[in-house]
């Protein structure tokens, strides 16, 4: 019987476990949003998840939505992600760069030259984003233009380049929360009367062109994807029909390949029910035509929760997202049903260590207590 602490491979990735941190913004990186030694030290205290996805990363100066969050498109930001991708190498993880375009979640002090945001739709969203002066609602966007497409996909492409050089073992795109691959697919959001807009075959168009872009780059082993069908989060309502939606995209998207889907089921960071969906149903139509992509599940979920999505064979691996912040060594407490050590949520964005790498891993337990001292590990 599969456990969660098995290893588990998938595409050209071989992890030692079956959990997964998921990709968390903190807003640290440093002037030319630079990973610094900070972040190095935060990724390598982490480094025993079976695969850590990185922070979302921005792929051109454009696709920045919040303050010091990091990029893989300057030759300084490559260096900098290197010495974080070695130092989770030498302690034996795996790591992912997640791909990341705000879209319209983002304002014009963030943008370069001030301009406006892009999106598929020039409708601002009801959403705030972490500025210099602080939280501040967004700003209006503009739609793109059809002949801007292959530059967006473009960037995708040499921001995922760039990821393998700077020393990943792949990437993951995100088209989740809300952001502009996410903004395409939605009809609450996408207004468009062109090729990118209208039936869900158009709206799925730039993704599936993102995707299969990347996977000629660095090839389907390496490259992941991030969907979250149902969140509300960045004004993202809901779309008309999300089940028919995202089961088409997941179909379209099976023959590719993918080392992995990675799902955020129901609203990011909140209620797992905030809408009706049928993940297992989106999880067939993946695995028909990909039985060797692995499928894991994000939101909420707790120790038990999560055996049994691994057992049960509802999900492959299971990622944790505020538990790996106050709990670097997470997969020694789970696996030992040991402890876990609250957030403090005041220090989630930006700042130095303080809520970033003084959070202290459990020494080791001695055997003959652990079965007396053990507390359940509940989600935070």
């Amino acid at each position: 019987m599969t456990s969660l602490f098995d290893p588990i491979h998938f595409g050209n990735i071989a992890a030692a476990n079956r959990i997964a941190m998921a990709p968390l913004t903190r807003n640290r990186a440093g002037p030319g949003q630079v990973p610094n030694a900070l972040m190095t030290t935060y990724y390598e205290q982490r480094a025993t998840a079976g695969l850590i996805v990185s922070e979302a990363t921005q792929i051109s100066p454009e696709g920045q939505g919040y303050l010091d969050t990091p990029g893989i498109y300057s030759p300084e930001q490559i260096a900098g992600w290197h010495r974080v991708t070695d130092a989770v190498h030498a302690k034996n993880g795996k790591i992912v760069l997640q791909l990341w375009h705000v879209g319209r979640i983002s304002h014009v002090s963030l943008q370069p030259n001030g301009q406006p945001p892009v999106s598929s739709t020039a409708r601002r969203a009801g959403s705030k984003t972490f500025t210099a002066k602080g939280f501040e609602d967004v700003s209006e966007p503009r739609a793109l233009r059809l002949d801007e497409m292959p530059r967006i996909i473009a960037d995708y492409r040499h921001a995922a380049r760039n990821a393998i050089e700077a020393g990943f073992d792949g990437v993951e795109v995100h088209c989740a929360n809300g952001y502009l691959l996410e903004q395409f697919l939605r009809d609450s959001i996408n207004d468009r009367t062109d090729l990118y807009g209208g039936p869900r075959e158009n709206r799925t168009r730039l993704p599936l062109e993102v995707m299969n872009a990347i996977i000629a780059e660095i090839g389907a082993g390496r490259t992941g994807l991030r969907l979250s069908p149902v969140t509300p989060v960045n004004d993202a309502k809901q779309d008309s029909d999300a089940q028919g939606l995202f089961n088409y995209f997941v179909e379209q998207l099976t023959p590719l390949k993918l080392a992995f889907v990675h799902i955020i089921e129901g609203a990011t960071g909140g209620a797992r029910d905030v809408a009706s969906f049928d993940y297992a149903a989106l999880r067939s139509r993946f695995k028909t035509g990909n039985e060797h992509g692995a499928w894991i599940v994000n939101n909420g979920y707790t120790r038990a929760m999560a055996i049994e999505a691994v057992t049960s064979g509802a999900a492959d691996m299971v990622a944790f997202g505020k538990l790996f912040i106050s709990n670097p060594d997470l997969v020694k407490r789970l696996r030992l049903n040991l402890p876990l050590t609250a957030l403090n949520s005041d220090s989630l964005y930006g700042g130095g260590a303080v809520g970033y790498t003084d959070y202290p891993s459990l020494d080791l337990v001695p055997a003959g207590k652990i079965q007396d001292e053990r507390v359940p590990a509940h989600s935070i």
